[in-house]
């Protein structure tokens, strides 16, 4: 087992935390809007409501702006706490410092199951059960989030703390 990488002389990084988090939640987001319009040729607000129907029930999916800006802000929120997650992990983990690629790649499944097994079975959202999920589009969004969210995040990490004898130091990359 590797040992943690982290040094208390190296403050958690909350700046480049917050940073990272409006990076992959704008970088998903996008993703998911680009990909709601080129299936459905419908702009972002479906998609937006869709988010806030987690908390609001099926009736964001009709209401108005306010749902559309509910949806962005919870989007981001999840973003927000995934990001500081991987960095808090990250900084106990020091295996995920030898191999950002694999990182990013669990991660982002890591985030799938959490999301699509978790929140959304769980949330207000309406949903198809479990066996419900088509297996080409459970791949594509778990590609997204690899892409936009798991390797981003694993190399913003990597950039920060350098691996140095299992301690790890901010870095100058």
């Amino acid at each position: 087992m590797s040992a943690p990488i982290t040094n208390p002389a190296i403050p958690f990084p909350v700046k480049k935390i917050l940073l990272a988090g409006l990076l992959v939640g704008t970088l998903d987001i996008v993703t998911a809007l680009v990909d709601f319009y080129i299936a459905t040729g419908r702009g972002p607000a479906g998609v937006l409501k869709y988010i806030a129907s987690g908390v609001f029930g099926k009736e964001a999916i009709t209401a108005g702006g306010d749902m559309i800006f509910f949806g962005l802000l919870f989007h981001y929120l999840i973003a927000f706490a995934f990001t500081f997650f991987f960095f808090w992990l990250y900084s106990k983990a020091g295996i995920m410092a030898k191999n950002p690629i694999g990182t990013g790649v669990v991660y982002g499944l890591f985030i799938w199951m959490v999301m699509n097994l978790l929140v959304v079975q769980l949330s207000n959202t309406p949903h198809a059960p479990l066996s419900a999920i088509k297996p080409l589009k459970a791949v594509k969004a778990f590609l997204i989030l690899v892409f936009m969210i798991g390797l981003p995040l694993s190399f913003i990490a990597q950039k920060f703390y350098v691996v140095n004898e299992g301690k790890a130091t901010p870095g100058n990359v």
